[in-house]
């Protein structure tokens, strides 16, 4: 989890080691809520560690914001679904 814990910081404009534990969960709940969501995630993919990237820094955001699920993450989120039902797990993202 360390490149995607370092992108989070990066996404969320966090410098220093204060917040890794707890961004670190933040990234495996989101890796399994997306999951949960019957997304097959493959996270030695780069697309992939972004999508929970993503996820976990709206889960952040929202704590003090309140905010609904971004467009474009529902939309990521939608995409990958259907790639999944419609190729058999295959979302054709990575290699």
């Amino acid at each position: 989890m360390g490149i995607m814990l370092d992108m989070l910081k990066v996404d969320l404009g966090i410098t220093g080691n204060a917040y890794d534990a707890r961004l670190t969960q933040h990234l495996d709940y989101s890796r399994q809520e997306i999951q949960r969501k019957r997304v097959t995630l493959d996270v030695s993919c780069v697309v992939d560690q972004q999508l929970i990237v993503m996820y976990a820094a709206w889960l952040w955001r929202r704590r003090s914001t309140g905010e609904g699920m971004p467009r474009m993450l529902r939309y990521t989120l939608n995409n990958r679904l259907i790639g999944n039902t419609g190729s058999g797990g295959d979302n054709g993202q990575c290699d």
